[in-house]
């Protein structure tokens, strides 16, 4: 049986001009993650990214906090790319929202994102440049195939963003969109969540854990955004 840790990505940059980028503290997060796995044991036969720039710096990060373990090459899956939040939206809220910077203002911006969410998956939105949430999760599961058929009994290693982590989950678990958008509103920073899996199928093990910040000096490294 082999194992798979699917790992989102560290805290990017909520709020900025361009959120693809891991904030200083996300730099953080991931290489205190990898320090975690080399302190135990962990190597992997194989690893996959989305190729969003916090997944390759959240992976730079990792094999940071590895050295010197020998680290494999990544492959960059763009199935595992998270939705765009501001196209999911846009469709249902034509004008432009201010940048958050008030609790009420964080509240309404995720109010809106859980309404988007809710009709993509439905099919009665369609945002602009996305693909359709059957292609979405087409995109995340053909991923899990490549794991299950290239490297049975292996470790394998993915990093990716909260929207594909929690379709996986959802899928493997069959939970209805409501609770899969659920699970992707909860999910931390630079968490890990694991599968076991047979050439067959995946099975969930853990979800949305942190026990590599599990000490007091890391109490404010928890992070959502």
């Amino acid at each position: 049986m082999g194992t798979l840790y699917l790992v989102r990505h560290g805290q990017a940059s909520f709020g900025a001009d361009d959120y693809d980028q891991l904030s200083e503290l996300g730099r953080k997060q991931s290489v205190r993650l990898g320090e975690y796995f080399r302190a135990k044991g962990l190597t992997f036969d194989a690893v996959l990214t989305g190729t969003l720039r916090r997944h390759a710096q959240t992976w730079a990060g990792i094999c940071e906090g590895m050295a010197p373990t020998p680290m494999p090459q990544a492959l960059p899956w763009p199935g595992l790319n998270e939705y765009d939040s501001e196209a999911v939206i846009g469709a249902i809220h034509p004008h432009k929202l201010e940048k958050p910077d008030s609790p009420e203002m964080y509240r309404h911006h995720f109010r809106l994102l859980r309404d988007g969410l809710t009709q993509w998956m439905a099919g009665v939105v369609s945002p602009r440049g996305m693909p359709s949430y059957s292609e979405f999760v087409a995109g995340v599961t053909s991923a899990l195939d490549h794991v299950r058929a290239q490297h049975p009994g292996g470790r394998v290693l993915i990093v990716s963003s909260g929207g594909p982590i929690s379709t996986a989950v959802g899928q493997v678990l069959g939970t209805t969109p409501e609770t899969t958008i659920e699970l992707n509103l909860r999910i931390r920073n630079a968490s890990v969540t694991e599968f076991a899996f047979t050439p067959k199928r995946h099975m969930l093990v853990t979800y949305n854990t942190l026990a590599h910040l599990d000490a007091p000096e890391y109490a404010d490294w928890v992070t959502y955004s």
